[in-house]
Parts: C-alpha cells; structure tokens; sequence
C-alpha cells in the first residue's frame, strides 16, 4: 500500500471518530438547552410559583432519582442529622424499630426490647404503608426513619400491613429515647460455650464484641457462637473490625472494587483474640450488609463454620459526599467481596417504578443441593467449596422451625388483631413480673387471663382455637414476662431450649473439640433435598 493509500485510509478511519465525538458534544449541548427552557418555562409559567433555591433542589433530586440507585440520596442538613442519628446513633427519640427496604417496602427487620414498638405490638416482617397519614411506599429508607424519630414524648401514627393478615393495623407511639446496645448481653451455655449475640453494629460494635469474648474467656469459655441473626447491618467500618478481632495479622478482611480505579483490600493488623478456638457463626435470611462481610470473612478464612440460612444480599456500597451549606450526597460507590472473591450483593430486579431492588432471600431459604450447585463455587483457604452467587450461603443449612398446624390456625383466627395479643401479654407480664421468681411455671389461670383481656379488648376468637394454641401463648408469656422480670439474657436463656438453630450450633460444638473438627463435620450436614 502507497503512503498516499495510507494517509487516505487513517483519514476514513478517523472520519467517523471526528464525527462521533462531534454529535455526542451536540447532544450534550441540546440537553443542557433542554434543561434551561424547561427551567426557564416552570420558572415564568407554572401555576404553583416557588423559589429558585426550591427548583434547583428539586432539580437534583430528579437527577439522583433517575440514577435507578436504589440507595443514593441527597441529605438537607436536617435530613443528615436523622440519617447519621438512626445509622449509628446508639441514643434517639423513636419507636424502637430498625427497619428496611425490601421488595420496595419499607419493612419491620427488628424490634428492640422494652420500647414502644415492642409494647405496640409491632413484629419483625411488618410493612409500613404510611407516617402520620402520609404513604410512604416510594419513599427512601431515610425519609420513613426521619419520620419516626422526632422529640421524646411526641407521638406519631403508623399504619402497618402483616403477612396473612387482610385488614390494615392502625398503631398510635409515644416516641422515647430508646437505647440500643450492639451486644445486650452474653452467656455461657452448656459444655462452656459463650454466647454473643450482635444487634447491630453501631459506634461500639467491635469494642462491645471484644468486651463480651474477653469477659466469656475470662469465664472460661472453650468455644463460642456469634449470632448474627436479624442483624441487618450498620457500619461497615465495624465489621471490618470485628473481624480484626478473629483472624490473624495479615489476612484478608474484604475487599471493595469501585467503578475505575484499583480495588481497596482490607486486611487484619492485630493479633486474634482467641486464637484458634472453635467458633460458630448464625445468620438467617435478615442479616445483611455488615453482618454478611464479617461471616463471609470468616467463613472464607476456615476461622468459623456458618450455620442458619442464607443471608439478605446487601453487598453495595454507599460513599456520603459533602455539599456545600451542610447537605450531603449519598451514591452506590462500590461492592463488597469477601477474601475468596465472592460478592456479597444479591442480584437486583427492576421495578415498574424503575427502581433497583434486591431480590431478597429466596422463598426456600435452606438452599436445596441443586440450588447451591447451580451457584458459582469458590474455596476457603483450606480448600473447602464455599458458594457464590449473593448472600452467604451457611457451611451448615438449619431452617428455623416452622409453626404447627394449630399455631398458625390461631395467628390465622386473630388476623389483624394479633397487635391485641401481643399488647394483653406486654400488659399482663408487666404486671406480674414483680410476683414471679426465676424459672416459673405458666398457670392456667394466666392463659384465661389473656383470653379476657382479649375479650375485653373485643377481639371475637373461639376459645377452643385459643386453647389449641396454648403452646404458643404460653411461650409469649414467658419470652415477655422474663424478658420484664429478669432481663433479655434470662428470657433468652428459657426460650434457647427450642431455637433449632442454636441447638443444632451447640450439637456440632459438642462433636467437633477443636476448629478443624467443626468442618470436618460440616461436610456430612448437606441437605438432602
């Protein structure tokens, strides 16, 4: 080819090249123009006038909205105050409910113990259509948080809607300060194994964590459970020390791979706190984000065996940027992996609405065999198959125990006037927890004195179906009625005897004496469906 043929043929190539970037200059130049004569005719035209400071925050608020970031925001200084308070605050004026975005509705994840959420009857799973009348379906997780929390004594009205129930329930709360622990208590359970159970990770989180271990070894504990179970998250920050507590200087704690720059790996900078000893980690189809990367982590690193069900998914990660005049902007930044290359976050689906959600966790939440060979496989540094795909998939599947048939009849009979049930046990136990002595016995005449109270209160149930359900009566008299009496640790404590999934923990702890052993065993605890 001649250098002229050369020149020519570089001249075609580049010709589209000159044009393309020609035209995406002039597309751009005709949406900036777009955008001024839409702004120019709300401003001069719109029947409803507003400031210009009004049109401009609308304006990016629009832009953020159409990211189809389900978790990108933009904070007023008023709006920021709520989010850091409710994210990481262990002190506010509010319910007691953490709550969650799921499916595109804000969801009940938790209720804190000995708050007016849990007095009002309120249960994990409930969905909150409105606040003060105002519907907050579409809203941002931290718009419906804001709208719960206010000055203690204040009272705010929810309208809940509850699985299995067809009518509405209506919930007037007088706000409190309500004060929630990361770690609400420990215990050493048979065969000295010392229990943690994590609520949240706020501020304290990892120092609670090794606050609770310590006082546990101290104790003499020979091996530990760390409940992770409805747990959905906090900060990031603190899982990634919580899991400096458990492994060894060096490793691996996660990694973040951000859109256009290298990947930020986090590893361990201290020695562990327990050395070697055996460890079992529970998780269930709420616990999320943080919680996910310290079981992952562990997992990954063979220093834990994960029992339970498969985790929410939440592996995003959200950067707060500073804006000028006290606001803040929140974009999805990130994911999360765990040291063996998995991501944590779940894949989404798109909404009508056009916005991004998780999935969540899958109706059969134990992982069938052909569910989790379907799953990208990855391997723990002692070479065992860990499962990719979103979540944490456990070592070892327990589901939780499901209700029998007369149970579910009864919640079915009460329907939306569970909240009456509920509130008749708060009111009764709290009325006897002066009288009762550690390691009572439920009498007959207390269960009678639910179903007046439930009279009373016009709740119309057939004693007969009532009385079929005197198991479950009498284990929400006793979770609640220890709980006011003695304190979480004792209601937990008389209720762990039927918490499948911590006793199938304690059973592998009394098998496997040592960590190694612990997966050993996990490999003969495969579903067999």
């Amino acid at each position: 080819m001649t250098r002229n043929r050369i020149i020519a043929t570089i001249a075609l190539i580049g010709l589209p090249l000159g044009v393309g970037a020609f035209m995406w200059q002039a597309r751009e130049q005709d949406g900036a123009r777009l955008f001024a004569q839409v702004l120019q005719r709300v401003t001069d035209s719109s029947v409803d006038s507003m400031s210009m400071n009004a049109v401009y925050e609308k304006a990016a608020r629009g832009l953020i909205k159409g990211l189809n970031d389900p978790y990108a925001d933009l904070y007023s200084p008023e709006e920021l105050k709520s989010f850091q308070r409710n994210t990481l605050g262990n002190n506010y004026g509010g319910v007691g409910m953490q709550i969650e975005s799921q499916d595109g509705f804000i969801t009940v994840a938790r209720v804190f113990p000995n708050t007016p959420g849990e007095s009002g009857g309120v249960v994990a799973g409930d969905r909150i259509l409105a606040v003060d009348s105002v519907p907050v379906t579409g809203l941002k997780l931290d718009a419906v948080s804001a709208k719960l929390t206010g000055t203690p004594g204040t009272t705010v009205n929810v309208i809940f809607t509850r699985e299995g129930v067809g009518e509405r329930i209506h919930t007037k709360f007088t706000r409190a300060i309500i004060r929630v622990p990361a770690v609400p208590f420990t215990l050493m359970l048979d065969g000295k194994i010392g229990y943690v159970p994590l609520q949240r990770f706020n501020e304290s989180a990892a120092q609670d964590i090794e606050r609770a271990v310590s006082d546990l070894k101290t104790r003499g504990a020979v091996g530990y459970v760390l409940d992770l179970r409805g747990n959905p998250g906090g900060s990031l920050d603190q899982s990634l020390e919580i899991g400096n507590l458990f492994l060894k200087k060096g490793q691996e704690l996660a990694r973040v791979k951000h859109r256009g720059r290298p990947p930020e790996v986090y590893n361990a900078n201290r020695t562990s706190i327990v050395d070697s000893t055996r460890m079992i980690v529970l998780i269930d189809g709420s616990a999320a984000s943080a919680s996910e990367i310290v079981a992952g982590t562990l997992q990954d690193h063979d220093r834990a065996l994960v029992v339970g069900t498969t985790s929410f998914g939440k592996g995003l990660v959200q950067t707060l940027y500073p804006l000028e005049g006290g606001w803040s902007l929140k974009l999805t930044t990130g994911k999360w992996y765990t040291p063996s290359g998995r991501s944590i976050q779940k894949e989404h689906k798109q909404l009508e609405d056009s916005r991004f959600v998780e999935d969540g966790p899958a109706a059969d939440s134990a992982e069938t065999d052909s569910a989790r060979k379907a799953r990208p496989m990855f391997r723990s540094d002692a070479g065992r198959t860990v499962y990719g795909g979103g979540g944490i998939i456990p070592d070892v599947i327990v589901p939780a125990d499901t209700l029998p048939a007369e149970e579910q009849e009864f919640l079915k009979a009460i329907g939306a006037k569970f909240q009456q049930f509920y509130v008749a046990v708060y009111g009764f136990s709290r009325e006897m927890k002066g009288n009762v002595k550690p390691g009572f016995i439920i009498q007959p005449e207390w269960r009678n004195n639910i179903y007046d109270r439930l009279v009373k209160a016009g709740v119309t149930l057939d004693r007969k179906v009532y009385d079929r359900a005197s198991n479950y009566v009498e284990r929400q008299l006793t979770i609640r009625l220890s709980s006011l009496a003695f304190g979480d640790s004792a209601a937990f404590r008389r209720i762990s005897p039927i918490d499948n999934q911590l006793q199938s923990a304690l059973a592998l702890l009394r098998k496997g004496t040592t960590q190694r052993e612990l997966l050993t065993l996990a490999t003969a605890q495969k579903p067999s469906r």
